[in-house]
């Protein structure tokens, strides 16, 4: 469950598939590692070395500062991990899963718990309209 203060960008939500998905990015990213390792020319190495300890880097602090939100059971109003459909005021609908920073892709309908869109749904119930860059929302479902 989310905390009761303002939502903070230094907060590292995630669901569960989404600490899943960065376990396996970490051990992608230490596999480069040892792969880069084993490249005879001593640039291309250093390269390949550097990249891929950044990668470790930033994926172990990602996985030492997650929080796993559960699954909410209540659909009364929009929190982190609902899918949420709305109307947007030029009448075409969204369907989005709020999700952790690191797991959003809207492409694929999943937005980040810190975006404009899902700090404006956050807390709101189906039927509530919200104004969300000079363009009104209507939540549809909450699922």
């Amino acid at each position: 469950e989310l905390p009761d203060r303002p939502i903070s960008q230094d907060l590292n939500l995630v669901t569960a598939s989404g600490l899943e998905a960065l376990a396996n990015a970490m051990a992608e990213s230490r596999a480069a590692y040892n792969s880069a390792q084993q490249i005879e020319d001593a640039g291309e190495r250093r390269r390949a070395v550097a990249v891929a300890s950044r990668e470790m880097r930033y994926y172990a602090d990602r996985l030492t500062t997650a929080q796993v939100v559960p699954r909410p059971a209540e659909f009364s109003a929009v929190a982190f991990g609902h899918q949420v459909m709305f109307k947007r005021d030029d009448g075409r609908r969204r369907s989005f899963r709020i999700v952790g920073e690191d797991e959003a892709d809207p492409r694929n309908g999943s937005i980040s718990f810190v975006s404009p869109v899902a700090r404006a749904l956050i807390g709101k119930a189906k039927g509530d309209v919200v104004l969300v860059a000079d363009h009104e929302i209507e939540i549809l479902s909450i699922e």
